[in-house]
């Protein structure tokens, strides 16, 4: 039975209104392929009886949560597109450790992290390629709005499945342990990344200021305006001269003018342009 074009109506605004999902008439076919299982597995004939009983709650609750959940896309993968992290491996990185010498402190910030896939990978990279990093300190931040996902990136746990993508077979040998039928980080690896709740359209919390940020596939879902004000919060936390990645089909340009693009290796690197500048 299709979806009500009210009921879609009303996913569709809380999509927007809780993590800024744009989903445009024409995508029902992808409401009912997230939310009909929630639906089935709390007993419910229909997915139209779901929201209906969802529209029916005074304060939204859990349902509400889990339905937002299933909406996001947790697309990910080790290693995702390989250039962006070839470019922090030749390029980045070495530039960071010459000019922190004196300090011996990096940071990183993998947002909108969905199961960890990207910040392990940072981590792995750092501990295989630079060997010197040993003894300095190291922050590796991963942040989403899902806290399906965020539980299984604090585990480290992953099925062939996902190490068969993107991950190298020598990162598997000497980072990973079998566990039955799993694959799951070392400790000294899993231990590198700190994981937190958080929304990006939402009041952000006091986050570190970073040296690198890894904002990548998720602002392509949002309208201009979000992407304006996400841009806009992450000059504020990012170091002057900090990189900024995003996604391969995303862009600041025609959006925010004070980032400025350039192209390391076979990746584009953004760049928040210094204030004076910006205000010239």
């Amino acid at each position: 039975m299709p979806l009500t074009a009210a009921n879609f109506q009303y996913i569709a605004g809380l999509a927007r209104d809780s993590a800024a999902i744009v989903i445009d008439p024409g995508k029902e076919y992808l409401v009912e392929t997230r939310l009909s299982p929630i639906a089935e597995q709390e007993g419910f004939a229909t997915l139209d009886d779901y929201i209906n009983a969802m529209r029916a709650e005074r304060v939204p609750g859990t349902r509400h949560e889990r339905a937002v959940d299933a909406l996001t896309t947790n697309e990910t993968s080790f290693f995702r597109d390989f250039h962006p992290f070839e470019t922090l491996r030749q390029h980045i990185i070495p530039k960071l450790i010459e000019q922190r010498s004196g300090f011996k402190r990096l940071s990183f910030w993998s947002a909108a992290c969905s199961t960890g896939q990207e910040p392990y990978t940072i981590a792995m990279l750092l501990r295989e390629c630079f060997p010197q990093l040993n003894d300095w300190t190291i922050q590796i931040v991963g942040t989403d709005l899902s806290p399906t996902v965020l539980k299984q990136a604090g585990r480290g746990s992953y099925s062939q499945f996902e190490v068969n993508r993107g991950l190298p077979a020598s990162y598997l040998i000497k980072y990973f342990t079998k566990v039955d039928d799993r694959w799951v980080l070392k400790d000294n690896i899993r231990q590198m990344v700190k994981f937190s709740p958080m929304n990006l359209i939402k009041p952000w919390p006091i986050l570190p200021v970073f040296d690198v940020v890894f904002i990548r596939n998720v602002m392509i879902y949002f309208d201009v305006e979000t992407k304006k004000r996400i841009l806009k919060r992450i000059r504020n936390c990012l170091q002057p001269a900090g990189s900024l990645f995003l996604g391969t089909a995303e862009t600041t340009m025609n959006i925010d003018p004070q980032w400025t693009p350039t192209t390391l290796g076979r990746a584009t690197v953004y760049q928040a342009v210094p204030a004076l500048a910006a205000a010239a």
